[in-house]
């Protein structure tokens, strides 16, 4: 549905992330993935989604001069925000368990921000999630970081793997937003793009 509208568009996804790439398939849409490198760094006075939504934009810079008129780029980052701290991907295994560590028994927000580009314009959008987990044990930490290599993932977790499954015991918002992209936002955002050209 959303395709035939878009079919006179050329969609960009600016994102090597596995997830993200599915939500775009699972959309039905029509999209072509192109990679830039970028330092993911943010002014320190930044604060919780203001951090999300400059890296979001940081990510289009690279592709400014090269959009066609019919080109929709689409750019994102998530973070997990924690006792007013940004908590980004994990250098390594340790790093992971004492993020992990730092989540178990609270509860943290999860926030993902998407930016659309095109020739002509740019607006961010942003999604905030509550996740809840229970005491973790060392145990299940390990276990998970050694099966499931998680240093991809912002807040060193995927949601949608076995430590979601036995460890998160709320969640208040958008599922796939904690996955690294709130879809429904996105379907949201290129109907409105589509209808302003």
């Amino acid at each position: 549905m959303l395709n035939e509208k878009l079919k006179d568009h050329t969609i960009i996804l600016a994102s090597g992330s596995p997830r993200r790439q599915e939500f775009f398939k699972d959309l039905g849409l029509d999209f072509e993935i192109r990679l830039k490198p970028i330092k993911e760094v943010y002014p320190k006075h930044l604060t919780h989604f203001e951090i999300s939504d400059y890296l979001a934009q940081l990510k289009s810079k690279p592709f400014e001069k090269e959009l066609n008129e019919n080109d929709i780029l689409i750019t994102s980052d998530t973070i997990v925000w924690l006792n007013k701290t940004a908590i980004g991907k994990p250098k390594n295994e340790q790093d992971a368990f004492d993020m992990i560590s730092s989540l178990s028994g609270k509860t943290h927000e999860v926030i993902t921000s998407v930016c659309f580009t095109t020739k002509f314009s740019q607006k961010t959008v942003h999604n905030i999630t509550k996740v809840t987990f229970k005491d973790l044990s060392d145990e299940e930490i390990w276990y998970y970081i050694k099966n499931f290599k998680p240093l991809d993932k912002a807040g060193a977790y995927g949601i949608q793997e076995w430590i979601g499954h036995i460890g998160v015991t709320k969640i208040e918002g958008s599922f796939f937003n904690v996955m690294g992209l709130p879809v429904h936002l996105v379907y949201k955002m290129l109907n409105e793009i589509v209808n302003t050209y």
